[in-house]
C-alpha cells in the first residue's frame, strides 16, 4: 500500500501540461460566523519573483482641494499617471486600514485582449487606494468599480478577497481593453458561518441576479460577454467565470487545487455546502479530488463550504503552510523531494522531456513569497484595537507571522519600507534573514524545517492565546465606558505601537540566532545532538568538539529511486 501511494504521488507530481498558467498568490476567508472569536479573517500570500517583503505604512491624511495622488504600477513601479485626491485618507498598515477593512487578491489573468494598457489604476493600486478611502467592504467594493471605470484597468483579471467586521465578500473582475473604459465585475457575500478560498482562478461562476444584499455586479456583465462573442445564453445562465477565465487544465491543478486544499483541511475532509435549490448538503472532499487534479473539469466545486469547526488565526496561518501534505499531491513523496523530503520545485513549473512537458505542484505554500498575512477584523473590539494584522515575509512554511495593530504610528524597522530590496541585502531586515533560514532548510527540510517550525508553533501559539489578549484586555480598560476618546486613542496608540514594534523586533532577533544555530547544527549534512535550551552537548575533554552527532542520510524514497536508477552500479559485491 505505501509503495502504491508513492507512485501515485510520483504521477501527479509530473503530469502532461495543458494550460497551465504561472500566476501565483491564495487567499482564504473566513466569516464571522465561522470563525472561533466572531472575526472576520482574510490570509493573503503575496507570491511572486519580483516582489520584496516589507510593512506598507501610510497614515491618515487630509488633503487640499485639487490635490492628485501619483499612481505607480504597484508590480513594476512604472508611473501611470494621476487621480484626484479625496479630502481624507485613512491610516493602512499592509493590506488592512484603521477601519478594519481587508483586502487581498489573487490574479488570474484573462483574456489578454480585456487589458487597457492605457489604464491608470491597476489591481494593486485598487488595493491600496480603496484602503485608504473605504469603511466597509461594500464601499470598497462600490470605490474599486468606480476608480477602475473612470481611471481604466490595465491589469489582468482578478479575484479580491475584501471582510469588514461584519461581513466577507470575494470580488472577480476582469478590464474591458483598450477600446472600452473601465471594467466587468461580480461580487457576492460570504454567508456568514461559511467560509471561501481563491487561488488564481476565478471562482464565481453563476451568480443570483435579484439578490443585492447578497450579490452585486457590473450592468454589462453578461452583455458584454455576449458582444464579443464569449457568451450567448440568457442572464441566468450566465458564469462569470466561463466567460471570462475558462477553466482548464492548469486552473484546476496549479490553482483550484489550493482552494480545494484549504477547504479539506478546514472542513476535515468534508464540505458542507448550499445546493442550487438552497439546500445544504455534506459530501466527501474527495468528491472533488479528481476536478482539483485537473482530471474532470466537468464537476465544479462549491464557492462557499461550512467549516467542520470554528476557525482560528493559528487554523489559518497553518493552511498557508500546506504543501498538499496526507493527499496524492504531496510534494514530500515523490521523487522532485530529492533525499530530503522537500516540498519545493524550481521555477518554471513546466518541463520538457522527449518531446512532451510535464509540470510540478503549485501548493499554498510556496518560495517564492514577498509577504504573506492573516489579517483579523474583530468588531468585538474598538477600531483602534479591533484592527490586527499577522504579519510575515517569505516561504509562510518557515517564517512566523507578528501581530501589529493598525492603530500604530510606525513601522518595526525590521518591516520597514526600503530596510533593503531585492537586489541589496539587509541585515536588519525580516525578509532576508526569512530567507536565509529557508534556504538553509531546503538543503535538509525533513530536519530541518521541523526545528524551525517548532519555534513558529511557540511564538504565535503565546502571541494568539496570552500576549495579544493580554494586550487587547490592558487596552480596552482605557476606554471608559466602552467609549473611545481622544485621549485615550491617542495613548493606545502609542502603546500598540512599542507592542507591536518590540514584538517584531525581539522575534527577528531571535530569528537571527536561529539562522546561527541551524548552520552550526547542520553543517555538512551532520546533525549535532543539543540539550535544553538548545546547548550543544559537547565531548567531556573539549566544549568545542561535539557528541552526538548523527548523519540522517535519505529517505527511503529517495533511495529506492536511486536503486532502481542506478542499482547495478551501486551494488556493493
Amino acid at each position: 500500500m505505501r509503495r502504491f501511494r508513492y507512485c501515485f504521488a510520483l504521477l501527479c507530481a509530473f503530469l502532461v501540461l495543458a494550460g497551465l498558467r504561472s500566476e501565483a498568490c491564495t487567499n482564504v476567508i473566513i466569516t464571522p460566523g465561522a470563525s472561533a472569536d466572531g472575526s472576520s479573517i482574510i490570509s493573503y500570500a503575496a507570491d511572486s519573483h519580483w516582489l520584496y517583503g516589507e510593512l506598507y505604512f501610510h497614515p491618515a491624511g487630509r488633503w487640499k482641494a485639487g490635490s492628485r495622488l501619483p499612481i505607480r504600477e504597484w508590480d513594476t513601479n512604472r508611473p501611470l499617471g494621476s487621480i484626484a485626491q479625496v479630502p481624507h485618507t485613512f491610516q493602512t498598515v499592509g493590506n488592512m486600514n484603521e477601519h478594519q477593512l481587508i483586502i487581498g487578491e489573487t490574479t488570474w489573468g484573462g483574456r489578454e485582449e480585456q487589458v487597457d494598457t492605457a489604464g491608470i489604476m491597476d489591481y494593486g493600486s485598487l488595493i491600496y487606494v480603496t484602503l485608504q478611502r473605504a469603511r466597509t467592504a461594500r464601499e470598497a467594493i462600490q470605490i474599486i468599480v468606480e476608480l477602475a471605470n473612470e481611471y481604466g484597468y490595465p491589469s489582468e483579471g482578478e479575484s479580491f478577497s475584501i471582510a469588514d467586521p461584519s461581513e466577507a465578500w470575494v470580488m472577480d473582475l476582469v478590464g474591458k481593453g483598450s477600446d472600452e473604459k473601465g471594467i466587468v465585475w461580480v461580487a457576492r457575500r460570504i454567508p456568514d458561518g461559511f467560509i471561501c478560498a481563491h487561488a488564481n482562478q476565478a471562482r464565481i461562476t453563476r451568480f443570483p441576479w435579484d439578490d443585492p444584499e447578497n450579490c452585486l455586479y457590473a450592468p454589462d456583465v453578461a452583455s458584454y460577454a455576449r458582444s464579443k462573442g464569449w457568451y450567448d445564453g440568457p442572464d441566468a445562465e450566465f458564469s462569470f467565470r466561463d466567460a471570462y477565465n475558462p477553466l482548464d487544465f492548469g486552473g484546476a491543478r496549479a490553482c483550484d487545487a489550493r482552494a480545494w486544499s484549504a477547504f479539506n483541511i478546514l472542513c476535515d475532509g468534508v464540505f458542507n455546502y448550499i445546493d442550487e435549490n438552497g439546500a445544504e448538503v455534506s459530501r466527501p472532499a474527495s468528491d472533488w479530488l479528481q476536478y482539483a487534479m485537473g482530471y474532470d473539469l466537468g464537476g465544479e466545486m462549491p464557492l462557499f463550504v461550512r467549516p467542520s469547526r470554528k476557525i482560528g488565526v493559528k487554523d489559518v496561518a497553518d493552511v498557508m503552510r500546506d504543501h498538499y501534505e496526507g493527499t496524492p499531491m504531496d510534494m514530500t513523496v515523490d521523487i522532485g523531494a530529492g533525499g530530503n523530503a522537500c516540498p519545493y520545485r524550481w521555477r518554471p513549473m513546466s518541463f520538457e522531456w522527449e518531446g512532451s512537458k510535464y509540470l510540478n505542484e503549485r501548493a499554498i505554500a510556496t518560495q517564492q513569497t514577498g509577504f504573506w498575512f492573516v489579517a483579523q477584523a474583530r468588531g468585538y473590539l474598538p477600531d483602534v484595537i479591533g484592527a490586527l494584522l499577522w504579519f510575515g515575509c517569505d516561504d509562510a512554511a518557515t517564517s512566523y507571522l507578528t501581530p501589529v495593530y493598525v492603530s500604530i504610528n510606525k513601522v518595526p524597522d525590521c518591516l520597514r519600507e526600503g530596510n533593503g530590496d531585492l537586489l541589496h541585502y539587509s541585515a536588519t531586515s525580516q525578509f532576508w534573514i526569512n530567507n536565509r533560514i529557508a534556504n538553509s532548510c531546503y538543503r535538509m527540510y525533513n530536519r530541518m524545517a521541523p526545528v524551525v517550525r517548532s519555534r513558529i508553533d511557540d511564538f504565535e501559539n503565546r502571541m494568539i492565546n496570552e500576549l495579544v489578549p493580554a494586550t487587547d484586555a490592558r487596552m480596552l480598560a482605557l476606554c471608559k465606558g466602552g467609549k473611545v476618546t481622544e485621549s485615550a486613542r491617542r495613548s493606545i496608540s502609542r502603546r500598540l505601537t512599542r507592542f507591536s514594534v518590540s514584538t517584531a523586533q525581539e522575534q527577528f532577533g531571535k530569528w537571527v540566532a536561529l539562522e546561527q544555530m541551524l548552520t552550526v547544527k547542520f553543517i555538512d549534512g551532520n546533525e549535532k545532538a543539543q540539550g535544553p535550551e538548545d546547548v550543544f552537548l559537547h565531548s567531556v575533554h573539549s566544549d568545542g568538539i561535539p557528541a552526538g552527532i548523527e548523519w540522517p542520510g535519505y529517505t527511503d524514497r529517495w533511495k529506492e529511486a536511486v536503486v532502481r536508477g542506478a542499482g547495478h552500479i551501486l551494488q556493493h559485491k
